[in-house]
């Protein structure tokens, strides 16, 4: 744990982060102050002061954080695929296959973890940047730490290829709410655009867009007529843009508008997805 006396607010190191819902790079996080709440598609993950874990690039992943008296203080790092070709080429680091699923990895920060982030004070400016040359310095030194520690990341750091071909249902049902492009779905389940496509209207007997559209408007259905819902409260969480574009999609599909239910009324009962 960081003490008071230790503490630095939120900075950075490496490049810009997407606000994108798809994670570019891999991505470690120590959390200094408040709460992290991360979810994958099937899972809820939380992050608390003193806690720590890497986010792995090629993933699905969102989160909202919990300040704590106001403040919400945190370290990223990111190590993204350039940097980590250059460490290997200089290192000449080998990594054997590793299983690891999911885009949240919580790694125990033992004592090395903490001591690196209180060695990022002396060098932390206004505005949670770092001078460039020192980042570079204390990026490598982080990722040495990283594989000391957690050997198994090396498989995960060095891996440079594209996403596997995975299962398409089973990838669907569990990332559905994510708001990303079709694009990003069929690199994520490792096919091509026109294969994701074919294999897609081979499985749901329809296009990407409208099923996506569709079952996201019958989990809506759910949430506002069995667990009482609010429409502003879940439409992004859904992965809706926007209310407006929420509200006219649910009123087209079940001829009410997604405020006139409740959690003690059932207006109607959900139709087969169209």
């Amino acid at each position: 744990m960081v003490s008071n006396a230790d503490r630095i607010t939120s900075c950075y190191l490496g490049p810009q982060i997407s606000p994108e819902q798809f994670v570019a790079e891999h991505m470690f996080l120590f959390l200094l102050k408040g709460t992290l709440h991360g979810y994958d598609g099937h899972r809820h993950h939380t992050l608390r002061p003193g806690e720590c874990c890497l986010v792995r690039k090629n993933q699905l992943a969102r989160y909202t954080k919990q300040k704590d008296e106001g403040q919400f203080e945190k370290v990223v790092v990111i190590f993204d695929a350039p940097f980590l070709k250059s460490y290997q080429e200089r290192h000449a680091v080998t990594a054997e296959p590793a299983h690891v699923s999911g885009p949240f990895v919580r790694l125990e920060p033992g004592e090395l973890i903490p001591t690196f982030i209180r060695s990022l004070r002396p060098y932390y400016q206004m505005g949670g940047q770092i001078d460039d040359a020192f980042a570079h310095v204390k990026r490598e030194e982080l990722l040495l730490i990283l594989l000391r520690t957690h050997p198994k990341l090396a498989a995960l750091f060095f891996d440079f290829g594209p996403p596997h071909k995975v299962d398409l249902e089973a990838f669907m049902h569990r990332h559905y709410k994510f708001n990303v492009s079709i694009e990003r779905f069929a690199f994520l389940t490792g096919r091509s655009l026109s294969a994701f496509k074919r294999d897609f209207r081979q499985i749901f007997s329809d296009t990407p867009s409208r099923w996506l559209v569709q079952r996201r408007l019958e989990e809506a259905y759910f949430l506002l007529d069995h667990e009482g819902g609010k429409p502003s409260d879940i439409y992004l969480d859904l992965g809706f843009e926007d209310l407006s574009h929420f509200s006219f999609a649910f009123k087209k599909k079940y001829g009410v508008a997604p405020t006139q239910l409740s959690k003690n009324v059932s207006v109607l009962r959900p139709s087969p997805m169209t």
